[in-house]
């Protein structure tokens, strides 16, 4: 297809939860849900996971290994509020230096002012889009992305923007919910995520829609398979993918060689 004859973000469209949408229109749609629920994001995870949340993040990080004797330069994508980024700053020695970048404002802001309570250095708060890093090549050791990959318009874009800033040798980790399954657990995670997350939210923040959007991104999202896929596609050798607590959630992982 010629260059010219491509369809626009005008005529594109791509899902928004359930509903369909223009693709240029997405990324304001999800950062308007993001802004709703900045102030209490980290307090619904904890409702909506039971606390799971912290330990899959935790596994993230022990997979990445960051350093405790050598620099190490990591970025951690649309971790706003900086739960992966402490702990990945907190893995590593005192030569661990972490880029939290995040399109939200609010989410970094969230981000921030935790760090500053907790007294952690070595962190660096960007806010920018995961589709086009204003970061240069090859300047990192590791790169995550903890329940933010679905939220991404052009996933394809953004996977090549984490190929193309990563160091030779450098690792790809991102987490993020899945397909569950397990029978009968997949049942009971159908009924709990469309009834009783909307439900929390509303109770808790006051808006039950930006928790339905969140529960019905993540059907919309590709299967472990082809995303592993998709990461392969990217560059990345090596792609794999490690279920956790029944395939609520996926590790998803490449190397760049």
């Amino acid at each position: 297809m010629p260059p010219d004859a491509r369809p626009s973000d005008a005529e594109t469209q791509t899902h928004f939860g359930f509903e369909r949408v223009k693709l240029g229109d997405k990324q304001e749609r999800v950062d308007d849900v993001f802004h709703k629920v900045a102030s209490r994001y980290d307090l619904m995870n904890d409702l909506m996971s039971a606390g799971l949340h912290r330990l899959w993040k935790d596994t993230l990080v022990a997979r990445l290994k960051p350093p405790r004797h050598r620099p190490f330069a990591h970025l951690d994508v649309a971790g706003g509020t900086g739960d992966v980024a402490f702990r990945v700053r907190e893995a590593g020695g005192r030569q661990t230096r972490v880029t939290v970048l995040d399109i939200n404002g609010d989410m970094l802001a969230v981000g921030r002012d935790r760090a500053e309570q907790r007294g952690l250095d070595g962190l660096d708060f960007i806010e920018a889009n995961a589709e086009e890093l204003p970061l240069p090549d090859a300047a990192f050791d590791g790169y995550t992305i903890a329940f933010g990959i679905r939220n991404v318009p052009r996933v394809d874009q953004a996977l090549a923007e984490a190929f193309r800033v990563l160091k030779r040798g450098g690792r790809f980790l991102c987490l993020e919910f899945s397909a569950v399954d397990v029978p009968v657990l997949d049942r009971l995670y159908d009924a709990y995520s469309f009834n009783v997350i909307p439900a929390i939210g509303r109770l808790v923040t006051g808006d039950a829609q930006p928790y339905r959007y969140l529960v019905e991104s993540i059907r919309e999202f590709p299967n472990p398979e082809r995303f592993r896929a998709m990461i392969g596609s990217a560059g990345f050798a090596r792609a794999s993918y490690e279920r956790l607590t029944g395939g609520v959630v996926c590790i998803h992982s490449g190397w760049k060689l």
